[in-house]
């Protein structure tokens, strides 16, 4: 199932590796997906020494992880390759205290300190981009915490239960049977929910906060490029961000940024990443920063957990997120119905009707890809005319199974709270409603800043962008804001990149100008 070159790559993957780990496999030997799980777990361990496989009897398709003979806690059911076989090979180094996605220790005090015995499942699809990070993350939380478990399941090997439990939307996260989480998710951002569900205890505070020269929130293009900026002029800097990357790496192909042809989010993310760590730059990942106050020329960053650091300069950069439409019905449906990736929740509407919500170039990809896999796709562009650009309509125009509305403002989801049936829609002309029959629903109008932390400390726009001049200035001194997030036009990573060197730049000619 490996070939040749991917063997030498897990081969030199796991040369490090201290421990002896075995996969231990519980599943029916008449299982049809039985051989091939075998094969895949028999390549993998022919990679290392220190890999054992267990053949065991059980009924479902599934095998779990040991290390030294005891539990780690991680559970795979079903085979994990496609985008999962990374999350195979982070477990293994993860349970050696290795892997590159290992957190700081203020993040495992805070995982160590969840209490009560967890039992976590994720739903995933094999060709979700966002799936492999949430098992990734949930996986550390069991190897750190022996008193989490976390199981992977394969919806596509479980059918049945994926649609007993009306699964619409990968990765879809149950702790004790409750589902807590649909859709993209960091370390962060789970471990604030599993604190929120379970508890703490045990979890000693330190109040003395941490000063740097400068602050950034947010760790996408616009956040790198301002701390690197800022550690090139000698300044102390820590980025503050649930992840690096931001909504980069959810980008699937980059081929606007200029000198790099052709590149992938995921890739830009990881050179993003390389390139902060050349440089004395401490990286605080898997942070949700609850407050920002001013005392004086101080500002104060207040992260959940109890950290906080105070600085002189901050940078905003906290980018945007998916917009959604506002209308009733759509937030309880979102993961029964209600999407916005294409790429982790398209399956799921496999010979089915979709619409898609925005003509511009992400409503007319996402209808591109999604005709491919549905019976009929709806486009409902709220305009008189595509935005797309040309291309993409010339391509969309050569497919017989999609339909394009124009001047339809949708008004509202229709659904029963467990899967979506209809939505409304008005045409702007005549102001006639109707309702369009559909199976599900991809929004694809736009981003949202995430400005809502600073909406009382910094002047913002009734579009919840942060007014800036310039030299990236918001209207307090010492608080500059970059990317998305403000009301620099157009939105893309190189000038959000831009932007944050801009930010740096005049945060360092205050500085020596005595204005901070």
């Amino acid at each position: 199932m490996l070939d040749k070159s991917l063997k030498d790559q897990v081969t030199a993957v796991f040369s490090g590796l201290d421990s002896d780990y075995i996969f231990e496999v519980n599943s029916s030997k008449e299982h049809e997906s039985y051989n091939e799980l075998v094969e895949m777990l028999e390549d993998v361990v022919s990679c290392s020494s220190k890999l054992t496989l267990r053949l065991g009897d059980g009924d479902s398709i599934a095998f779990s992880i040991l290390k030294n003979e005891e539990p780690t806690g991680i559970t795979f059911r079903g085979i994990p390759n496609g985008h999962e076989f990374t999350s195979l090979l982070l477990a293994v180094l993860n349970s050696d205290g290795k892997g590159k996605n290992q957190p700081d220790e203020f993040i495992k005090k805070r995982i160590k300190s969840l209490k009560g015995n967890i039992k976590l499942t994720t739903y995933v699809s094999l060709t979700c981009t966002n799936c492999p990070e949430v098992v990734q993350s949930l996986n550390l939380m069991s190897i750190l915490n022996p008193n989490i478990s976390h199981e992977m399941v394969d919806g596509s090997i479980y059918p049945e239960e994926a649609k007993s439990l009306k699964i619409q939307a990968v990765p879809a996260v149950y702790a004790d049977g409750e589902l807590i989480h649909v859709g993209r998710g960091e370390l962060g951002a789970l471990l604030s929910k599993l604190e929120e569900k379970y508890g703490t205890e045990g979890l000693v505070q330190d109040n003395e906060p941490k000063s740097y020269d400068m602050v950034v929130i947010g760790g996408g293009p616009a956040g790198a490029s301002a701390a690197i900026y800022s550690a090139r002029k000698g300044m102390s800097v820590a980025v503050i961000a649930e992840n690096i990357g931001g909504q980069v790496k959810e980008t699937q192909g980059i081929e606007n940024l200029i000198s790099v042809p052709t590149t992938t989010g995921e890739e830009l993310t990881r050179n993003i990443r390389k390139h902060l760590e050349e440089y004395p730059i401490s990286i605080l990942e898997h942070r949700i920063v609850e407050k920002v106050e001013q005392d004086g020329l101080d500002k104060i960053v207040y992260v959940k957990g109890g950290e906080k650091f105070v600085t002189r300069s901050l940078v905003i950069a906290t980018g945007a997120n998916w917009k959604k439409l506002n209308v009733p019905g759509e937030s309880e449906h979102i993961g029964k119905g209600v999407a916005f990736c294409v790429h982790c929740d398209g399956p799921f509407y496999k010979d089915k009707h979709v619409a898609v919500i925005g003509g511009g170039n992400s409503g007319i990809e996402a209808a591109i890809d999604l005709a491919g896999i549905c019976s009929r796709v709806t486009v409902l562009e709220f305009l008189d005319e595509l935005k797309a650009d040309r291309v993409l309509q010339e391509k969309l125009a050569t497919l017989n199974n999609v339909e394009v509305v124009l001047s339809s403002q949708t008004t509202g989801v229709i659904g029963n709270g467990e899967k979506v049936t209809a939505l409304k829609v008005k045409n702007r002309k005549t102001d006639e409603e109707k309702k369009v029959e559909v199976d599900g629903v991809f929004i694809q109008i736009g981003l949202a800043p995430n400005s809502y932390l600073f909406k009382d400390l910094v002047n913002v726009t009734k579009y919840g962008e942060i007014e800036i001049d310039s030299h990236a200035r918001t209207n307090v001194p010492g608080i500059y804001a970059a990317g998305d997030v403000t009301t620099v036009p157009f939105k893309q990573i190189i000038i959000s990149m831009g932007e944050g060197a801009k930010a740096a730049l005049s945060a360092f000619d205050d500085k020596i100008r005595g204005v901070i």
